[in-house]
């Protein structure tokens, strides 16, 4: 599957005639939002773990370096935790370009600290893409992440920026927060004022 997934997105027509959908982020989507929405809530998804797995080149990384981002690999028994967002369909037109690195639009289940829950969207980039790397030691992720620049900035900010925000969310991830330490290896500690 070609890694620019935006023409498979738009024939999603699952939430057609909806006038609000809940958006599931699990990455810089928990700290960037650069796109309106109605109303913002954390929420987890179960059966998926966080992995840096997928490969960036157009954000984070280069065509010969690419960055690595987070995607989502089934894992039975656990839970994602990270940020809901209530936007209308139009706002899909951004978000399909946003992620079309090999991400592909599911439906999802989304449970809210409430109690509640609600069907949505989440992005996931599979094994199937071009643009995946897939599993490494978490200590040559580190060290690509450390290395890798593209158009969004230091690979490095957006680890640092989805482990800060976690924090804050009060959920911590161990393969990211493992991640932060073995990048200060590399000298890399803090985001960038």
């Amino acid at each position: 599957m070609s890694h620019n997934t935006i023409a498979i997105n738009q024939r999603m027509n699952k939430f057609n005639g909806h006038k609000r959908v809940w958006l599931f982020g699990y990455g810089s989507l928990i700290f960037k939002a650069d796109f309106p929405f109605i109303d913002r809530r954390p929420a987890y998804i179960g059966g998926w773990s966080r992995r840096f797995w997928q490969g960036s080149h157009d954000h984070r990384g280069t065509e010969t370096a690419p960055g690595r981002v987070v995607t989502l690999v089934p894992d039975a028994g656990t839970l994602c935790h990270g940020m809901a967002y209530l936007v209308t369909p139009e706002e899909f037109a951004h978000l399909d370009h946003r992620e079309k690195n090999g991400y592909l639009r599911l439906a999802t289940e989304m449970h809210f600290d409430d109690g509640s829950s609600d069907e949505g969207i989440v992005y996931i980039a599979t094994h199937e893409n071009e643009a995946y790397l897939g599993p490494a030691d978490e200590v040559d992720i580190a060290r690509q992440i450390a290395t890798a620049r593209g158009p969004s900035g230091p690979n490095s900010e957006y680890l640092l920026g989805l482990a800060q925000a976690l924090r804050e969310l009060g959920k911590p991830d161990p393969h990211v927060f493992a991640l932060e330490r073995h990048l200060a290896d590399f000298g890399v500690t803090q985001l960038r004022a």
